[in-house]
């Protein structure tokens, strides 16, 4: 094994920056080969390592970004998902577009799929919306739309290297470590984030990322069925950046009927035309209310909304007017035009 991996996968005690910069620079030179990386991500996949270790490997990796963050765009929030837990539509791209529906200014990262059956990127692609290429052309697309799908080059490039030295082992082998890590790498200069973490209760080391110096204040949202996103068939808890919590009981604000089966996933080939329709708001209660639910997270996180119950509302109306679904259709008629791609 590669000395520089030694203090990463032995974990006796925790990795400071000094030691993920000696693998990044190994990285770099061409000095791994493919056993040193499949046990350095074997090893990551089986537990996270601690907070300090983790804050440690972003600090890492925002050195090596080729520009410097710039200032928070204001009023702008990013949502993503760690990915995982009980299978269903796209509910953050959906929430995403609804809530830019009603004025707010969105950013929406993700990547395709490594345990969803469509992940983010993969339904974009069907949908044929494409993505920015850089900040500034992020930048262009929110004024433009007021939301703004990135494309995979607000994460870190180490990533993708790894990926390749990898070869031919897929890195969904080890979509647990990069579904948990990945709502923190992307480098969007967001003003708030909203990140949906499939667990009964964020991980210790999660927290740690929410709140690290330099990350936009970060909403982490939990409920018992462990999804990655607010549901409107049980109860859910947002755990805000100053260490407080929120709840959310079933009924508050958005009717409770329903079970996770009211939520599931379609096949792909049908991904594209169901998640027309549930821009539509005609679909069941339940998915109805729980992608006004999200939107409306998103509306109150970003400031652009003071209280839930009336983000909750206009999401509602954003849905009968046709409001999210016209805007994804000029958001794809505009690529369309301009010869855009999805990457």
């Amino acid at each position: 094994m590669h000395p520089a991996l030694v203090p990463l996968v032995d974990r006796r005690a925790p990795a400071d920056p000094g030691h993920w910069d000696a693998l990044w620079q190994a990285l770099a030179d061409g000095a791994l080969d493919r056993a040193d990386v499949l046990a350095l991500l074997a090893s990551l996949t089986a537990a996270l390592p601690d907070g300090p270790s983790l804050r440690a490997l972003l600090d890492s990796l925002d050195r090596r970004r080729p520009t410097p963050p710039s200032a928070p765009w204001p009023g702008t929030v990013n949502v993503v998902g760690t990915g995982g837990g009980p299978p269903t539509v796209n509910l953050s791209t959906a929430a995403a577009l609804l809530a830019a529906a009603t004025g707010v200014r969105v950013v929406k990262s993700g990547s395709r799929a490594h345990t969803a059956r469509t992940g983010s990127i993969d339904l974009l692609d069907r949908l044929g919306v494409p993505l920015t290429s850089s900040l500034d052309h992020t930048a262009d697309h929110l004024a433009a739309h007021g939301i703004a799908f990135t494309g995979p080059f607000v994460y870190p490039a180490q990533l993708a290297r790894l990926a390749r030295v990898a070869v031919p082992t897929p890195m969904r082998v080890f979509g647990r470590f990069l579904n948990d890590l990945g709502p923190f790498l992307a480098a969007v200069p967001v003003a708030a984030q909203v990140t949906g973490v499939s667990a009964t209760e964020p991980p210790p080391q999660l927290r740690a990322l929410a709140t690290r110096p330099g990350a936009p204040p970060t909403w982490l949202t939990t409920n018992p069925a462990g999804a990655d996103e607010l549901l409107s068939v049980c109860d859910n808890t947002v755990h805000l950046p100053d260490g407080t919590t929120h709840p959310l009981p079933a009924g508050a604000l958005v009717p409770a009927g329903g079970t996770l089966d009211d939520l599931s996933p379609v096949s792909r080939d049908e991904a594209a035309g169901h998640f027309r329709a549930v821009l539509t708001g005609r679909v069941s209660a339940p998915l109805r209310a729980t992608l006004q639910l999200n939107a409306a997270a998103l509306a109150v996180a970003s400031g652009h909304r003071a209280d839930w119950a009336t983000a909750v509302g206009r999401a509602g109306a954003a849905l009968d007017d046709g409001a999210a679904l016209g805007l994804l259709e000029r958001i794809v008629a505009a690529g369309t035009r301009g010869g855009a791609r999805v990457a």
